[in-house]
């Protein structure tokens, strides 16, 4: 094996996407830049919000990831398997619950969501059965081919152990390279000439991979063909910072209220040994300020609008529910007078086309995990799949009802309403024949 191109593109790849996932996971965290904050915040409160944001990144992704559940796999072709396609949703459904696919499937959709990527490594276990281990979009990095736009030639994953040195894997359709570094890595990916190939636990440093498919799959969020994915972050995080302009610019006016500016006119000024005026009151809540003067005058300054700061606060909302086509009622304050449900549901048109886009490709990519999963345990090539979802738009029953009751009305037969509600054939003739409906 040779210190090959492949490693050192497989590095500047991860570097490269290593700056934009940190920047979208901080946001995600609510560790923003205050790149806004003025010099009045820093005299009002110093250190004390040395880290402040009106975090609404996570409400932008968890809208969409909530929406994006599997409910399980159908079966259009068993390929050569030699099974029926009743025994093969079988064992697929026995896979993704050993797996407990049900919670990491969401992990992966969030990661992809907020990062732009996220990767499924899929690998047979000491007993022969296929793991799916799901991966951060900064471990990871693939690269497409030319010349098949959306094939994956080549993947690789780093990650540091334990004794804190660094690992990186090279998989092919035909094997698995791996290396290590030469020492201690430290917290950052060394250069390519800092590996050496890795042989451990009795394994070479070269795997042969029997399936002939890289076994790393990508999630890719919004992507072009062949092209790293986008985070759903990415329009929100610009107008996120503005709105935190919006925010501390409120706390300094807030402050500054707090404690009433008081004024005097009329009154003769004493000044120090530097020439500096001397404060002729002290203020606080047992002073009294007494003039001899009878034209002296007192007054306050009125207050600040902090309206117009809520104001601003609010737009900034609508600007983000605008450019990530998120609902607006999953970014406003719960008590708000929420809208009748066909006007919520109108406005969720744009939300649930971008989610139904997002189901359509991730999907793709599982049912691509799970054919190689049951590759991986013998159940033949050829093997055709299909994600089940749920869906993002679901009708009430009620709704349900009325939709089949006005398909009744310009002449939908019996049997075939009562099969769209929900009842079976033998029960869908028995209340024909009994004159129930």
């Amino acid at each position: 094996m040779n210190m090959n191109n492949d490693l050192n593109l497989s590095i500047e790849r991860l570097r490269e996407n290593s700056l934009r996932y940190q920047r979208a996971e901080r946001y995600y965290l609510g560790r923003h830049d205050l790149a806004f904050a003025t010099e009045k915040f820093a005299n009002a409160f110093g250190s004390q919000f040395r880290e402040f944001a009106l975090n609404l990144c996570p409400a932008v992704c968890e809208a969409a990831r909530d929406k994006l559940k599997l409910t399980g796999f159908s079966t259009e072709s068993s390929g050569d398997s030699g099974l029926s396609t009743r025994e093969i949703e079988s064992r697929a459904s026995k896979i993704w619950h050993r797996n407990r696919m049900a919670v990491r499937a969401g992990e992966l959709h969030k990661e992809a969501l907020k990062c732009g990527d996220a990767y499924a490594i899929v690998w047979p276990n000491a007993a022969g059965e296929a793991v799916i281990y799901p991966n951060k979009a900064a471990n990871c990095t693939v690269i497409y081919d030319q010349e098949s736009p959306g094939q994956i030639v080549l993947a690789a994953k780093y990650w540091h152990t334990i004794d804190k040195e660094t690992r990186v894997n090279l998989y092919y359709a035909g094997r698995i390279e791996r290396f290590v570094t030469k020492g201690s890595g430290g917290a950052i990916l060394p250069n390519a000439d800092r590996f050496i190939p890795f042989e451990a636990d009795g394994n070479p440093a070269v795997i042969e991979n029997p399936f002939g498919e890289v076994p790393v799959f990508h999630f890719a969020n919004n992507a072009d063909i062949g092209e790293p994915g986008r985070s759903e972050l990415e329009p929100a995080i610009p107008i996120q910072d503005g709105l935190n302009k919006s925010v501390l610019d409120m706390l300094v006016a807030m402050e500054y209220c707090a404690y009433r500016q008081r004024w005097a006119a009329g009154i003769e000024i004493a000044y120090d040994n530097d020439g500096m005026p001397v404060p002729p009151f002290s203020a606080g809540v047992d002073h009294l300020w007494v003039a001899e003067d009878p034209n002296t005058r007192f007054g306050e300054f009125s207050d600040a609008n902090l309206e117009q700061f809520l104001k601003v606060k609010e737009s900034f909302r609508i600007d983000i529910a605008s450019v990530t086509g998120t609902p607006l009622h999953y970014l406003q304050p719960q008590n708000k007078t929420l809208a009748s449900g066909e006007a919520l549901k109108k406005s969720e048109t744009r939300f649930i086309a971008k989610i139904r886009d997002r189901q359509n490709s991730f999907g793709r990519v599982w049912e691509d995990v799970m054919a190689f999963a049951l590759r991986i345990e013998d159940i033949g090539t050829g093997v055709s799949l299909t994600a089940q979802r749920e869906d993002p738009a679901p009708v009430t029953e009620r709704e349900l009802l009325e939709n089949i009751r006005l398909k009744r009305e310009i002449g939908l037969p019996r049997e075939t309403a009562l099969a769209e509600a929900g009842y079976g054939k033998a029960a869908a003739e028995t209340m024909t024949e009994k004159g129930e409906i």
